[in-house]
């Protein structure tokens, strides 16, 4: 399968490695949405496509979208209106249990384990080094940044940012479109569209 990358940064190379190392895609290349002057180099010896330019692609070509900032679903529903699909990727050292889904165009990282009957939504990050407990519900469009701790039962809500090392106890349901600051530990639910930092968590930010 050819594999296309959306996006050119330093994240894309890291996913760009994972898949490489693993030897189970063809990575083609990558798309830009943002700077089409990069789309005059290379990247890692693959070029780098401007986002108009993708309608060209062969059907059998496959997408991942490597951009961690809220930028990703508007980029990701352009890329599907040029006709582009996608796939969901796995580093092999990452634990995944069979019972647990993952959503079209999720990316999960090296070291990360996702327990039991675990649900991850469309085009989640799951990054490098997060534990994912049991029985857990994770919308659409979220990340979780590296070494997140997300216990049993809990509920994240589409497009909600979990920051590095952050610690959400068993049963909590948090919002969506909601950040939870690094190192935070979050032992109650969270509405929607808010900032929380702090053990325990507070909210300290609304956003309309």
């Amino acid at each position: 399968m050819k594999l296309y990358i959306l996006g050119s940064s330093l994240y894309a190379e890291e996913i760009a490695d994972y898949i490489i190392s693993s030897g189970t895609h063809h990575l083609s290349g990558f798309i830009e949405g943002q700077d089409q002057e990069k789309c005059s180099r290379e990247l890692l010896e693959r070029p780098i496509l401007w986002i108009d330019d993708i309608s060209e692609l062969d059907e059998n070509c496959r997408g991942i979208c490597a951009v961690g900032s809220p930028k990703r679903k508007k980029f990701i529903e352009q890329a599907q209106s040029k006709g582009l699909k996608f796939t969901t990727f796995a580093h092999p050292g990452a634990f995944i249990s069979s019972s647990a889904t993952l959503g079209t165009g999720s990316i999960v990282g090296a070291g990360s384990i996702i327990a039991v009957k675990t649900s991850i939504g469309a085009h989640t990050i799951i990054n490098r080094g997060c534990l994912i407990g049991h029985h857990v519900t994770i919308g659409d469009y979220v990340t979780i940044s590296p070494g997140a701790n997300i216990a049993g039962k809990t509920v994240i809500g589409d497009g909600s940012y979990i920051a590095m090392g952050a610690i959400i106890l068993d049963g909590i349901t948090i919002g969506k479109n909601v950040v939870v600051g690094a190192g935070a530990v979050v032992t109650k639910d969270v509405p929607d569209n808010v900032q929380v930092v702090g053990l325990p968590a507070r909210i300290v930010k609304e956003f309309t």
